[in-house]
């Protein structure tokens, strides 16, 4: 099974590793092909048993409980993009000469021919945002187009379903990435490169390198992060079709092959006839909703994509507008007293955290929760000077505690033990005590959730429903 498409699958042995959100379209797209599937899963719970009852009426056969061993006669397996490259099942797979895709690559495999452009979007912050301001920008020039990857609708329902589609805005993950060796885009992204998900990885470089292969085979443009010589680096070292260009984006006045912000405008000096010396308007950055700098970053990105696809100007300004950002992402809650109160729970990593504490000039820091490993000096020392107070909550708020003793020993800190679910209110209240007129209490906790809510949805929901009681 080399590249391109793989047209016959009849009795084809696959083996679909992990249930979950891929795992069962995965199962069911290749039973449907006529493969004859197996999915392995690590787990045995309730939810994993309906989900096996579901393939196993297909006549999928399902293995609960042993996610490890290679069963006998797979000659390749579909893995779920979470499961580490260090299983065992893989390092089986690899001694038996088994290839391995993740999800995307089963997608990119089973495109129709003349199937739509992928545009891709990956960074360690804002793709989602970017790939929805992207969807609504080719939406607004009239293009047949849907959010996909990572988000939205899955990858294999775009590819395999009945709608027909002129583009898509696809949104990857590093794993995702790190699975799908010959994917090749239209044009892609990668908006950042912060250090995240290295236990998976395994290192920085392993990280970076998985990131960078979004770039490879691009036949337009690769478009890079100015303000970040990591993402420029990848560009660099890929491999990319004849005539593919490198596209900047910066928040600062661009130069030619570059889109950025004048006078409060969004324009282009990539896509324009005699660069040098022209320059196109695109949007104003009141057309970007919030306004916060890394979003502004975030528009120009899909801004850059979107042109690359031969998109108008004016159609980036009314999708940019038409955009809605998702909740739990610098959302504006209320004002109580003079003093804004916002919900970016996403802020669910350092980088994110950064961004979202640089919009805002005078915070009230509400952060803590499950830091994945993840180190807080760089982050408390560059926001040190907008801190006006932090509040703590969450499993590993020693380590942001103890950063903030570093760097920021002035700002006074209120370390919450409790980890019910009053615990939030009480941060929000802990954090109106401290908060002075003009002042943002901001929740960006730098961590994930899970230690306290079942994901950042919930606990952005419970800070909301603090900032209400008290404005009650």
């Amino acid at each position: 099974m080399g590249s391109g498409q793989v047209t016959d699958w009849q009795g084809k042995h696959v083996t679909v590793a992990g249930l979950g959100v891929s795992g069962v379209p995965a199962a069911k797209a290749l039973h449907g092909l006529g493969a004859k599937v197996t999915v392995v899963n690590d787990g045995d719970d309730a939810r994993a048993r309906e989900q096996a009852a579901e393939l196993e009426a297909l006549g999928v056969t399902v293995r609960l409980g042993d996610g490890d061993t290679l069963p006998h006669g797979t000659e390749l397996i579909v893995t779920a993009p979470g499961w580490r490259p260090d299983k065992p099942l893989f390092a089986a797979a690899d001694a038996a000469g088994v290839p391995v895709w993740g999800d995307v690559e089963l997608a990119w495999r089973l495109r129709k021919p003349g199937a739509a452009d992928w545009l891709a979007v990956t960074g360690t912050n804002g793709k989602t945002t970017t790939v929805q301001m992207l969807a609504s920008i080719l939406e607004a020039a009239g293009l047949r187009t849907a959010a996909v990857g990572n988000i939205g609708v899955s990858l294999l329902d775009a590819v395999l379903g009945d709608e027909e589609y002129d583009v898509l805005a696809v949104e990857l993950s590093s794993y995702q990435l790190h699975w799908a060796p010959s994917l090749r885009a239209h044009s892609a992204a990668v908006l950042n490169l912060a250090p995240d998900h290295l236990d998976w990885h395994g290192s920085m470089e392993a990280y970076a390198k998985d990131k960078g292969r979004i770039y490879e085979g691009n036949r337009v443009a690769c478009v890079y992060n100015t303000a970040d010589k990591a993402t420029e680096d990848l560009v660099r070292e890929a491999d990319v079709e004849e005539g593919c260009r490198a596209i900047g984006f910066t928040l600062g006045t661009p130069g030619p092959s570059q889109l950025g912000v004048v006078e409060g405008l969004l324009v282009d000096r990539a896509f324009v006839e005699n660069r040098q010396k022209n320059a196109q308007e695109l949007a104003e950055v009141a057309d970007v909703k919030p306004a916060a700098p890394h979003n502004i970053a975030n528009a120009l990105a899909a801004a850059a994509l979107a042109r690359a696809y031969g998109v108008p100007a004016s159609a980036v300004r009314e999708g940019l507008r038409n955009f809605t950002p998702d909740a739990h992402r610098i959302a504006h809650v209320a004002d109580v007293d003079g003093v804004a109160y916002v919900d970016d729970s996403k802020a669910t990593n350092t980088h994110a955290a950064q961004a979202s504490l640089a919009a805002y000039d005078s915070v009230v820091w509400i952060a803590g929760g499950l830091a994945k490993g993840a180190t807080f000096d760089e982050l408390v020392a560059e926001a040190a000077g907008r801190l006006r107070g932090a509040v703590l909550i969450g499993r590993d708020r020693a380590l942001i505690r103890e950063a903030l003793a570093r760097h920021a020993p002035e700002v006074p800190v209120v370390d919450l033990e409790r980890t019910d679910t009053g615990a939030m209110l009480q941060a929000v209240r802990e954090a109106r005590r401290l908060a002075r007129p003009g002042d943002t209490v901001l929740l960006a906790p730098a961590c994930a959730s899970m230690d306290m809510f079942a994901n950042y949805n919930k606990r952005g929901d419970a800070f909301a429903q603090a900032v209400r009681e008290l404005g009650a």
